[in-house]
């Protein structure tokens, strides 16, 4: 807690008294974790190509993709890192939400690390069991669901907030806890699905960051929560900062990640900031606003449930291939026209659900 440390010299030093707006932590958040991130990411690329943790590629899908072979992948090893240095130096690491938020985040990087392990050293194609896989994924969303639910200081913590309606909520009782497993263990798979041409998944994530930041810290101030018509959440304009630093992370990872990419981020990175962005949705209580922001994750989900669902019932498939960025690279779009144009609608869904707060 660098930023602690520096407030204690504050009466000898006004200047310092700065680094007590979350807005300027934030912002140093952003710088520091991008920076961390391209220092020590040239260094993580040549560890990961030496131990051979490379991406093998399968011979079903675009053959485009055949020439990636050999990629070193466990990059979200660079995302992790790099978040949580920026976090133990400019977040309160005094405020439960934000230790919650890096619970899940390195939780779910566990989880995601010991696949990609399994997968890539082991030479184990399916990696994790799929039941210890969404058990653990489970476990720990069950967990946040809990603390979250009996949390005396939270005056809305079984409640499902509706965006774009002004007032409107549903009181979902007990319900909450498994309704917040389902947003937190979907959210980590669907950035998951998402992870699959170079550059996508990281540019949607640090879109949807930057969005969540400027929700939560609205949610966390009581005089713009109120102009607004947001609920006012005590206690959460604090992760407006950990919103900075996977900012700075994504974009930070995207110099390595960007078409082509030097590095894939793998499960480590991809189960991790998803399950980071869906824990961020149950604490601020904007479950609902993240599919909206995540809209092209949720997509993503549903044309993997579509095109399952469809093959097993008619034996005939929706899309020439799931998730369905791979359908639009079958049809001959190149790769990076596939990135920028998802990428595009992720803004302007983004710019939705921010555009119609004062709507509320």
């Amino acid at each position: 807690m660098l930023y602690k440390l520096l407030l204690m010299l504050q009466p000898y030093f006004s200047p310092l008294n700065v680094f007590r707006y979350i807005t300027f932590r934030t912002a140093l958040a952003i710088l520091t974790a991008m920076i961390v991130s391209l220092i020590i990411g040239p260094c993580i690329i040549r560890w990961l190509k030496r131990i051979s943790v490379t991406q093998q590629i399968r011979d079903d899908g675009p053959q485009t993709h055949l020439r990636k072979s050999g990629t070193p992948t466990m990059g979200g090893i660079i995302i992790l890192i790099s978040m949580l240095v920026t976090l133990f130096c400019w977040g309160d690491l005094t405020n439960r939400y934000m230790w919650i938020m890096i619970i899940s985040l390195v939780g779910y990087g566990a989880i995601g690390l010991f696949d990609d392990y399994l997968k890539v050293m082991r030479k184990n194609p399916k990696g994790l069991r799929a039941w210890f896989k969404f058990g653990a994924q489970i476990g720990i969303a069950l967990v946040i669901g809990l603390v979250l639910y009996f949390n005396p200081a939270d005056p809305y913590r079984s409640e499902l907030i509706v965006p774009f309606f002004k007032k409107w909520f549903f009181d979902l009782g007990w319900f909450y806890i498994p309704f917040s497993v389902l947003v937190i263990v979907g959210s980590s798979n669907a950035v998951n699905l998402t992870d699959g041409i170079d550059g996508l998944a990281i540019g949607l994530v640090g879109i949807a960051a930057l969005a969540n930041m400027l929700l939560v810290y609205i949610s966390g101030n009581a005089k713009f929560s109120q102009y607004l018509s947001v609920y006012f959440l005590p206690g959460t304009g604090e992760l407006t900062v950990f919103c900075g630093a996977m900012l700075g992370a994504a974009l930070g990872f995207l110099w390595f990640n960007a078409y082509p990419a030097d590095v894939f981020m793998g499960d480590v990175g991809s189960l991790s900031l998803g399950g980071a962005l869906g824990t961020l949705a149950v604490i601020t209580k904007h479950e609902i606003a993240l599919a909206v922001v995540g809209g092209i994750f949720v997509i993503e989900t549903f044309s993997v449930m579509a095109q399952v669902a469809s093959f097993r019932l008619t034996g005939k498939r929706i899309f020439r291939m799931a998730p369905i960025h791979h359908h639009f690279e079958l049809l001959g779009w190149p790769e990076s026209k596939v990135i920028v144009r998802f990428w595009i609608i992720g803004i302007m869904l983004a710019l939705l659900s921010l555009a119609t707060l004062k709507l509320r």
